[in-house]
């Protein structure tokens, strides 16, 4: 691999201040404890009963495959619903279950009475399907975001609340290694009181297309990216910073994708400009998008590949946010979907010092197996903590929180568990910046919901 087409970290970091000193540290990372040696499928011997609203990609991936593959001895699903009829029995299949099939949900919920309900739907209908989960007795297991609008986060926090059950969203990118490593050290005070955060979040010309090709591109389907995207984004700087967002004033456009392109059709497979476009994508040697998406768009008409440049996209790909928390600390934000590389950079300023990060997701630097996180102390040397690679996705966060949630005995020492709370707050940090642009003014978090910022993050661990 030519490694002169890849930018380097440390090339990046030396640009950053005069290298006073270099202290290398493999500093492991302090992850959940470890399973309990006896291990029960729950408290009184049976298999956790699960049921999948949502038999796409992550549904059947994710949620469904490697759930069944990996915590079989706990776990067994009852039910898969899918409001297409295809595609439900084709993630039967991937998944490896002989549970029964639905496209009716209630009769699923009905007949199945399941003890979790996993909601993995398009974004916007994530509220009903929440909601009824809940009043018809199962706990839930979100995908994020929660929600999309502070009016269906409402809904479901009253649903939360009258229903006694409880729902926690999956935010796998708290798991990784790497951001964990990042929480341990703002929250051993090694740079001192923090102050404001730095963070600029890139999409690349592959990932972050995907995007604007998909049901995504619609800001009725998704919340556009300010709410898809970047609450992932949102709820690690809410984590991270132990504190709740209080306000938030925005920017975004759509600059890049859209009716900005010079030639655009309906999807790639029938477009006859296909080879003038350089975001061309040939979903056909997709084996599983084949059998999943495109052999079964007869029921709904659901193009996978679709057009990145169809006039009806009407999500920002360039945002910025500037957002305050309670406890006073500042963040300046972005998210860009059309970088050349995929990945984020981050700062942390303290009374004490700094501390910097620069991951790319995307072509990383070659013959280099770990992530650098730098730590900077006033009147003292730079020290560099090298996190391996995780061996999952998101960072090597997924297997981390599913382990959490489906194995017994793992304590919860980083205070990872996400409960409606958060991810509400972390929605609601992109809906007020939908709402900031839309305005012009600064949105108020405390406006949007009954719930009422605090300076101290509460935490509440969940099934």
């Amino acid at each position: 691999m030519n490694t002169n087409h890849y930018i380097s970290r440390r090339r990046f970091l030396a640009t950053t201040g005069a290298l006073a000193g270099t202290a290398l540290l493999s500093t492991p990372v302090a992850l959940n404890a470890k399973t309990s040696s006896k291990k029960e499928p729950t408290a009184n011997g049976k298999k956790l009963r699960l049921a999948i609203v949502g038999t796409g990609g992550r549904g059947t991936g994710m949620w469904g495959h490697d759930i069944l593959r990996d915590y079989s001895e706990y776990v067994e699903f009852v039910g898969l619903c899918d409001s297409n009829a295809g595609r439900v029995e084709t993630g039967k299949r991937i998944i490896g279950t002989s549970c029964p099939t639905f496209t009716d949900f209630e009769k699923m919920m009905q007949e199945a009475k399941p003890d979790v309900l996993i909601v993995t739907t398009i974004d916007g209908t994530h509220h009903q399907f929440i909601i009824r989960g809940m009043e018809l007795g199962a706990d839930i297991i979100t995908e994020k975001p929660m929600t999309t609008d502070e009016k269906k986060a409402q809904l479901i926090l009253d649903a939360e609340k009258r229903t006694g059950k409880k729902c926690r969203i999956t935010f796998n990118y708290r798991y990784s290694p790497h951001r964990a490593k990042i929480w341990e050290l703002l929250h051993a005070g090694e740079i001192g009181e923090l102050t404001s955060v730095d963070f600029h979040w890139y999409l690349d010309t592959s990932h972050g297309a995907d995007y604007f090709r998909r049901w995504h591109r619609l800001v009725e389907n998704s919340g556009s990216l300010w709410v898809h995207k970047a609450s992932h984004h949102f709820d690690l700087l809410n984590w991270w910073i132990d504190s709740d967002p209080e306000s938030v004033y925005a920017l975004g456009e759509l600059n890049f994708y859209g009716k900005n392109g010079k030639i655009r059709g309906e999807n790639c497979r029938t477009c006859p400009q296909a080879s003038q476009c350089k975001f061309f994508f040939d979903i056909t040697k997709n084996k599983r998008m084949m059998e999943l998406y495109v052999a079964n768009e007869k029921y709904d008409g659901y193009l996978r590949d679709g057009c990145v440049f169809k006039n009806d996209i009407n999500i920002f790909d360039k945002m910025a946010a500037s957002i305050k928390y309670a406890n006073g600390v500042q963040v300046s934000y972005s998210l860009t979907a059309y970088s050349p590389y995929e990945g984020y950079r981050i700062a942390f300023n303290g009374t004490n010092g700094r501390i910097d990060a620069w991951i790319q997701e995307s072509k990383p630097v070659a013959d280099v197996n770990y992530d650098e996180i730098v730590l900077f102390k006033n009147f003292s040397r730079r020290e560099y903590i090298h996190i391996p690679f995780g061996t999952s996705g998101h960072g090597g966060g997924d297997k981390l929180l599913k382990d959490q949630i489906f194995l017994p005995g793992i304590d919860d020492p980083l205070k990872q568990c996400a409960s409606i709370r958060d991810g509400a707050l972390s929605c609601l940090v992109g809906i007020a910046a939908r709402n900031s642009i839309a305005s012009g003014q600064v949105v108020k978090i405390a406006d949007l919901t009954t719930l009422k910022p605090e300076a101290k993050k509460k935490y509440e661990r969940i099934l």
